[in-house]
This record gives C-alpha cells, sequence and structure tokens, in this order.
C-alpha cells in the first residue's frame, strides 16, 4: 500500500472514530479509538512512539513522542484543540524531518465535521508548493 492509499485508510479511520465519539473528548481518547480502528484494518500501528534526537553522535530525549505511526510510513498527530495553530503544524514538520518520513497527517477532533480538522503534510514540500500543486489539478473555475 503506497502513502496516498494509507493515508486514505487512515482518514476513513478517523472519520469513523468521530462520527462515533464527536468532538469534544480528550486527544487521548481519540488516538486509542483511532489506533483501533487502524488495527481493525490489519494495520501496524504503533503508539507513543519514542523519537529521540541524534546530535554529535548522543542520543538525546527531548520528550518527542509521535502520537501514531501506521506502518511504518505515516506519523499521526493528533489534536483535540478549539483551533490548530502553527505550533502544531510545526510540532508535525519537526516528527517528518528527524524522522525522515515522508508524510504525515495532523487531525484535530474538536471540529463538527472532521474534514475541516485534517491537514496533509509532506516532508520537503513547502505548504505554498502543496497549495500550488493542489490547485492546478483543480479545474479554473473551481480556483
Amino acid at each position: 500500500m503506497d502513502c496516498n492509499e494509507l493515508s486514505g485508510e487512515i482518514v476513513d479511520a478517523a472519520y469513523r472514530v468521530h462520527s462515533k465519539l464527536g468532538p469534544g473528548l480528550m486527544e487521548h481518547v481519540y488516538q486509542v479509538c483511532l489506533k483501533l480502528e487502524l488495527e481493525k484494518k490489519g494495520l501496524d500501528v504503533k503508539s507513543e512512539v519514542f523519537m529521540p534526537v541524534l546530535y554529535d553522535n548522543q542520543v538525546i530525549d527531548i520528550g518527542y513522542r509521535l502520537d501514531l505511526l501506521v506502518e511504518s510510513d505515516v506519523i499521526v498527530e493528533l489534536k483535540a484543540v478549539k483551533e490548530l495553530h502553527e505550533a502544531h503544524k510545526a510540532q508535525l514538520l519537526t516528527y517528518l524531518k528527524l524522522t525522515n518520513k515522508q508524510l504525515g497527517l495532523l487531525i484535530n477532533f474538536n471540529v463538527p465535521l472532521i474534514k475541516q480538522g485534517i491537514r496533509r503534510f509532506v516532508n520537503g514540500l513547502q505548504e505554498e508548493t502543496l497549495c500550488a500543486f493542489a490547485s492546478s489539478r483543480l479545474n479554473p473555475n473551481e480556483r
């Protein structure tokens, strides 16, 4: 399964969790339930994955933990906040850079519609590049 298919499976599972639980719970509840949904699909999911920083040949424990790592490929960072901020984006981008993973999903469950809370990030691409890519695929009347 490639990263795009995998991200589709993760998003589908997030929709399922949100439709059952709705917004307003603590992040950890969504984390456990999303992990269960993904495992039901036969995916390998690790939670609270320790992520060390390697500096000058020393492993430094800064306290970074990945909420979910799916199939050892996609990092999923979960939130249950009123709105996503730049610090949340920076957190996921840091994780992508330090792990050299290509794809990360930032999912905020504290929204009325889950599609409003899902953001996808690709390591090494600026957000503007992603927006330009997405907009280049749209019909000119939809831009």
